[in-house]
This record gives structure tokens, sequence and C-alpha cells, in this order.
């Protein structure tokens, strides 16, 4: 039985590594946000919006309890969800956990070429997007550092680099023997 979660801050390629990750080790993808939009049939902007970020918070602390009983599965969490409840703790009692990690300007390059469709960041011009994500950033790494494995994201910046990533990290994951 494997269960892989890919975290990290959004736009450093958890879904698009995890989803080909999963491919190549014949498991299941479940990327928790789209879970969970497809469990509410509602956007996580919407969910936000109804709830609240702390009725979110609940929310994706119970479906990640669920989905972390998966069997053979490869899960990509969203950005934050590392940083709330007891969600490393489960992560990491269930499976292996991959902290997908890049650096701060190169997670809001990324972003500002697709911040239309994330709430949180698309009004913000390029200097505020950077501030926003080096302070967010800066509070979410002690969370994030508590991944099994620490795998440098840096340089997966576009579709291209994918496979080759995907087989490095796998590599990671063999030399670490989870598999």
């Amino acid at each position: 039985m494997t269960r892989i979660f890919l975290i990290g801050y959004m736009g450093v390629g958890k879904t698009t590594a995890g989803r080909e990750l999963a491919k190549l080790l014949n498991l299941e993808f479940v990327d928790l946000d789209h879970f969970i939009q497809n469990r509410y049939n509602k956007t996580i902007a919407q969910l936000f919006e109804q709830f609240g970020e702390e009725g979110f918070r609940e929310i994706e602390n119970k479906v990640l309890k669920e989905v972390a009983q998966f069997e053979n599965v490869v899960i990509s969490t969203g950005g934050g969800a590392p940083c709330f409840y007891d969600n490393m703790e489960v992560m990491n009692n269930a499976g292996t956990t991959i902290y997908m990690k890049a650096s701060a300007g190169l997670l809001s390059e990324r972003l500002n070429l697709c911040k239309e469709k994330r709430p949180l960041i698309k009004d913000k011009n390029e200097e505020e997007l950077l501030l926003f994500v080096t302070d967010n950033l800066n509070r979410r790494e002690p969370h994030y550092s508590r991944a099994k494995i620490i795998f440098e994201a840096d340089e997966l910046v576009n579709k291209e680099d994918v496979d080759k990533y995907v087989l490095l990290l796998m590599d990671t994951i063999s030399n670490t023997q989870i598999l």
C-alpha cells in the first residue's frame, strides 16, 4: 500500500507532477482541492465565501482524513492544507509527504502568469505578489519542512520539465525506500 502526499506552495507544480508521478507508479491520483469541489459541488472560492477560511479549513481537514485512507494513491494538497489542524501529522502518519520546494521569486513569476484563476492574488501587481508569496512562504515553511522528503523544484519551470522532474522525484522516492 502506497500513499504519497505532495505539499508545497500554490504554483509549485504539485498537481502537474502528481498526475504524472501517479501514472508512472500506476497509482490513483487525487487533487485534494478538486476532490473537495466535487464533494461540495462548489469552487474553493465559493466555499471560502460561504464558510470563511476557518470553515473551509475544517472541510479540508475532514476530507484530508478521508483521502488519507485511500490506498495506492498520490495526493496533491492545496498550498495551505499542511498548515492547519493536525494535517501534517495525518499525512505523515498515513504515508510519505514530499515538500515540493521552490523560491518565492520563482513562485511569484509562475503565479503572475495565471493569477486571474486564483482569488487571493488576482488583483496584485508583480511587486505585491512577490511580497505576498514571500510572507506566506515564510509563515508556511515550518509546516512544509515537516515533510519526510524535501524536493527542490526550482528548476520545474514549464511543462517540458515535468517528465524530467517526475523521474527525479521517483529516484528520490526510491532512494528513501518508501515504495
